[in-house]
């Protein structure tokens, strides 16, 4: 090519067209890539200064993810405690509820319903997490969020605990005993003996002399007492069978001897006595006619028996079924014909209480869920031959339900108050947590844009600008190549001359 020799024309020529063509390559460069700047060599400091914003937003990019991330774990934990919170409102009305009923049963039944619900209040806690970031399940769980590149400006969110709502340090409401119920067997037992007291002419009254009678001599000492060797005890105010004492002094000397209880009937001159023990009177001087006063107070062993034809019961009785609270569940007032079944069937009848004659040993059982007594308006109902006590018949419940009294409900609505405000103070908590990172993550999201605008700004070429650059370029290689055409057909002029 050294050899070649352009005249001056053509090589200007030549050179211009090289020129616009390495000019019209740049250009389509630019709006190739939609960048004026593609390196280093197009221009340092731009290129430079671009790629350092570019960086910077590109890791803001990444914490941007990182903030949505924390987004939706307050997000999961925020609904966890509206939830809880629904439930420790429901929670707040069964104790309200409980405090509307005396019934012991009913409560223990309250009680039951408020632990289910603690229950579900754990669950939900332990649900409440968001790819194993969990705000409500407490040590380990605490969340932090970064908002710079540095890590200098960060929030740090800690974790509460209501997976467990014992915890003091939670929402302390801890579940409620439910009372394991307790039972008693009671023995029925009873006796019965006839005398009948009239001396074949006429017919005793109540106010008849004991002298009239052919069975107690007017000198008779009675003593009364057991089988088993119990000291007798003397007859109440008519010890000594005199002229005076009458049917009736001797009637009220039986009834006063617990356990024991004696009618006399003036139309037949019969003197009935009922007895729940073994039980006999005695003296020195009985006449022939009766011997000794003598009989075995057996069990009642069938459910067709009598309750009046013991010594605990009487016609008129009432029986009195209540709770610890002294809630009455029912009464069963003792008639003629009222029998064991329907002492049975009276204490069956209600909700947490069953009853159970064994007919073999004459024992009732009765079991109950809550505490119950059992009461009379009788005072020998409390014969010990009943198994009562001076009260009557009291079962006590091994672990009272929680709810047993007003003062154990009110402290469970106190802690519910207590709870519930720690539960709104906690989502008023996460929420502006929650507001500060959305916040942040939408400022990250501007800064981003402004970062990538503005490297675009010293990077990306003016497509409109380098449109018209590209068509003057063509115009131009367009001309330059007319010109040097021009410029070739001078020098062929010199053929010419040949």
């Amino acid at each position: 090519m050294a050899d070649i020799t352009l005249s001056s024309a053509v090589r200007k020529n030549l050179n211009s067209l090289q020129s616009t063509a390495e000019l019209l390559s740049d250009v389509q460069n630019k709006l190739a890539t939609g960048k004026k700047v593609n390196s280093a060599l197009d221009n340092p400091s731009n290129f430079f200064t671009a790629s350092g914003l570019t960086s910077r937003a590109n890791d803001l990019s990444t914490l941007l993810d990182d903030m949505g991330q924390s987004v939706q774990t307050l997000k999961a934990a925020d609904e966890g405690i509206a939830s809880i919170t629904t439930l420790a409102e429901s929670a707040k009305a069964i104790a309200n509820q409980a405090l509307q009923t005396q019934s012991q049963y009913e409560r223990k039944q309250f009680a039951a319903q408020y632990n289910e619900l603690l229950t579900q209040i754990e669950d939900i806690a332990k649900d409440s997490s968001y790819k194993g970031k969990n705000l409500l399940a407490g040590t380990g769980n605490d969340l932090t969020t970064i908002f710079n590149e540095d890590s200098t400006s960060k929030l740090n969110i800690s974790a509460v605990d209501y997976t467990d709502t014992a915890l003091s340090t939670g929402l302390n409401l801890s579940d409620l005993a439910e009372g394991e119920g307790s039972s008693t067997s009671l023995q029925l037992q009873g006796g019965k003996t006839t005398i009948n007291l009239t001396d074949g002419t006429s017919t005793l009254k109540t106010n008849s002399t004991l002298s009239d009678s052919n069975v107690i001599s007017t000198t008779a000492v009675l003593t009364f007492g057991n089988n088993s060797g119990t000291a007798p005890v003397a007859l109440s105010g008519a010890s000594d069978i005199t002229a005076g004492a009458t049917v009736q002094d001797l009637v009220d000397g039986l009834n006063a001897i617990a356990g024991v209880r004696a009618e006399f009937d003036n139309n037949t001159g019969d003197l009935t006595v009922y007895s729940d023990e073994d039980f006999n009177i005695g003296n020195q001087t009985f006449t022939a006619t009766i011997g000794s006063f003598d009989f075995d107070a057996s069990a009642l062993t069938a459910t067709t028996q009598l309750l009046s034809e013991t010594g605990s019961f009487a016609v008129g009785d009432t029986l009195t079924l209540t709770d610890g609270n002294d809630f009455e569940l029912g009464s069963l007032e003792i008639e003629a014909d009222t029998t064991v079944a329907d002492l049975e069937s009276f204490a069956d009848d209600f909700q947490g209480v069953s009853a159970d004659f064994d007919t073999s040993s004459g024992k009732l059982s009765i079991t109950s869920e809550t505490d119950l007594s059992l009461t009379s308006d009788n005072t020998d109902f409390a014969s010990a031959n009943f198994v009562a006590d001076t009260d009557g018949i009291t079962l006590s419940a091994v672990s009272d339900s929680g709810f047993a009294t007003d003062s154990d409900i009110n402290r469970v609505v106190d802690k519910l108050n207590t709870a519930l405000s720690s539960l709104r103070t906690q989502a008023s908590s996460f929420g502006t947590n929650l507001s500060i990172v959305e916040n942040r993550q939408d400022f990250t999201k501007s800064l981003i844009g402004t970062l990538e605008e503005g490297a675009g700004k010293l990077t990306l070429a003016d497509t409109n600008e380098e449109g018209a650059n590209l068509l003057a370029l063509q115009t131009r290689q367009s001309l330059a190549s007319t010109s040097l055409s021009f410029a070739a057909q001078a020098d062929q002029n010199v053929l010419r001359l040949f």
